[in-house]
């Protein structure tokens, strides 16, 4: 993104003004509005990594999307599915809270919560054979959603490495994406509902 708009000249936030302030939200405004073509850019660099798995983690998070679609959750669990591992690349020992993080304010607590637990929860599959505990998703146990985030792992992530199913493309979920990501539905700068 050019970064043509006017700038501050103040080297400490405290001596700013309302003006400057004004020019910040004004890059701020842009910046928003190419906040999911971001999203998307960064969920593509999951392609061609393939981590070792049968498939791409793009192909992945494809087919976790393509199920739950198909599946007929509502769009912000769909992406949610598509998102859950964008994390991939840059923090793959906590790929779920960077997911998590990028969701938050434009999902569900319920489906912010699923996503954030989500690598926990999967290492239910796998743990004991790298020599971890495969119950550590035990310690939610009790929590109003631990069985959704359960679900989620054994229909949406722990089975989608099948190379033969037909994933829908990411230029189907794009309208998704722009639609769950149109409005905050929280933010530290917005007041509590």
């Amino acid at each position: 993104m050019s970064d043509t708009l006017e700038r501050t000249t103040f080297t400490r936030m405290q001596d700013g003004t309302a003006e400057d302030y004004q020019k910040i939200m004004r890059h701020q405004a842009r910046s928003i509005q190419g906040r999911v073509q971001r999203v998307l850019d960064h969920l593509e660099l999951l392609a061609g990594d393939t981590q070792g798995y049968a498939i791409d983690r793009l192909a992945h998070s494809l087919q976790s999307a393509t199920r739950a679609h198909r599946d007929g959750r509502d769009e912000e669990y769909v992406v949610c599915a598509l998102l859950h591992d964008i994390g991939d690349t840059i923090a793959a020992v906590n790929h779920s809270d960077l997911a998590a993080v990028v969701l938050e304010p434009y999902v569900s607590e319920k489906n912010h919560w699923i996503v954030k637990h989500h690598g926990i929860f999967q290492g239910y599959y796998f743990f004991e054979h790298m020599g971890l505990d495969k119950n550590m998703r035990e310690k939610f146990r009790g929590h109003e959603w631990f069985d959704d985030c359960a679900e989620f792992c054994a229909l949406y992530d722990e089975n989608c490495f099948d190379p033969k199913h037909q994933n829908l493309g990411l230029d189907f979920f794009r309208p998704m994406v722009d639609r769950v990501f149109a409005v905050p539905k929280k933010s530290i700068y917005l007041p509590e509902q």
